[in-house]
């Protein structure tokens, strides 16, 4: 066996959420309740951080959650992919070292393991916790408005990056991306600004 392989290098650590960032959650979710109740939901109505439920005919997100967990497969393991994200984590796989960091009930991470495989995302690290800021990355991408708060408070050395969605608005001390080719271009910034850290 060869023994000069490596790895490329890894100029930095790029902390990437996954539902609504890399997965189009709302969509996934959306179209199963369609089709399992004869309802015309569409992704556009989810404008708000809360009450996801109320668009339902489910009187709370524990009703919601245990629907979403029927028939041993989650919605979980059938979300969309966003557009231009797997093809964009594989170019910057190349170069960095990618991060996912998602929370996840436990039920649901054997779908998202399976999710992540399905879509061949060569992450380097897998964390799924509900404190994201315990994982050190110099990059972050995350649409929840929570954890950007966290993630300015208590890494102040990072960029937080904002996938702007309908439902979360701007956080100080985030920098807004609109898509992922916007992202692959402040990362590449980044890089060449100083490989190994980012450049605030």
């Amino acid at each position: 066996m060869r023994d000069d392989l490596t790895d490329s290098p890894e100029h930095l650590r790029l902390g990437i959420d996954m539902d609504g960032v890399l997965a189009d959650f709302h969509a996934g979710w959306m179209e199963r309740y369609n089709e399992r109740f004869g309802r015309q939901l569409h992704h556009s109505q989810v404008v708000q951080w809360d009450g996801l439920h109320r668009l339902t005919h489910f009187p709370t997100m524990d009703d919601f959650w245990v629907w979403a967990q029927e028939g041993g497969r989650s919605i979980f393991r059938d979300l969309p992919p966003f557009p231009g994200a797997i093809e964009t984590i594989a170019r910057l796989n190349d170069q960095h070292r990618v991060v996912i960091i998602s929370s996840k009930f436990d039920w649901a991470i054997p779908d998202t393991l399976e999710w992540l495989a399905e879509h061949r995302v060569a992450a380097r690290e897998i964390h799924f916790l509900w404190d994201k800021t315990s994982v050190a990355c110099d990059v972050y991408l995350e649409d929840a408005p929570h954890h950007l708060e966290a993630l300015v408070r208590k890494r102040p050395d990072a960029a937080i990056c904002r996938m702007v969605r309908p439902w979360n608005d701007p956080v100080p001390g985030t920098v807004d991306v609109t898509d992922w080719d916007a992202f692959a271009e402040l990362v590449d910034g980044l890089a060449r600004g100083a490989p190994g850290r980012p450049s605030r």
